[in-house]
């Protein structure tokens, strides 16, 4: 990306990758921090998009510690011969009941918090984490590192489907009730913000592939 893309700012940018997916994913389970391990088709997707992102010559990448996001990322890192730098504060939602539940039983059993959060308002999902909890701890994690890139520098963040979500939101300066609005991510999907006079701004959401069903968001 040239300067001339991004107004007068370092023409950074910050790839925000999702993990391949796992058992949980096609169960449609709510993972959150449970550490749930890739299934094969995950590792050949994490393979696949790792080819691609190494197209981007990342200067640093970071990951999630839970197993999911760590194994992809080294997919990565197998490639570039960057280190990866894990951190707990880039796992997903701590979403405490739920966590386990498929789709269907979080809407028979927790029905009412479940149409809370949809509306947009500040539920601690299963006794958990809120959205904004989640941006706390992982958005300064990821500008923390972007400022350490050189000018024209891009990190790639292995992360969540809820944590990339809410930590775009967070980057962009969206209100918390509209962070929903950002589409989720497929499995090994990434989205791209890149770095502009007026702050980040979000070049790709969701991509890296042909559009494709969205399974597990928030894992």
């Amino acid at each position: 990306m040239s300067r001339s893309d991004t107004g007068q700012g370092r023409g950074r940018r910050i790839v925000l990758w999702r993990h391949g997916q796992t058992a949980w994913n096609l169960e449609r389970r709510f993972q959150g921090s449970t550490d749930i391990e890739l299934t094969e088709t995950g590792v050949g997707q994490a393979r696949r998009s790792a080819r691609l992102l190494a197209s981007l010559k990342p200067d640093a990448i970071i990951s999630s510690d839970l197993r999911r996001a760590a194994k992809t990322a080294d997919e990565l890192a197998s490639i570039t011969d960057h280190p990866v730098t894990r951190d707990s504060a880039l796992r997903e939602t701590y979403a405490g009941v739920w966590q386990g539940l498929t789709h269907e039983e979080i809407v028979e059993r927790h029905g009412d918090e479940y149409a809370a959060w949809k509306r947009g308002e500040p539920v601690r999902r299963g006794g958990g984490e809120l959205e904004t909890e989640v941006a706390d701890r992982a958005a300064p994690v990821v500008l923390r590192h972007a400022d350490k890139l050189p000018d024209g520098g891009t990190l790639v963040v292995v992360s969540h489907g809820g944590t990339i979500r809410t930590t775009i939101g967070r980057l962009l300066g969206l209100e918390a009730r509209h962070w929903e609005s950002l589409g989720g991510l497929a499995n090994c999907s990434w989205s791209v913000l890149g770095e502009g006079a007026r702050g980040w701004r979000l070049l790709e959401h969701n991509a890296g592939t042909l559009p494709e069903p969205v399974l597990g968001d928030d894992d």
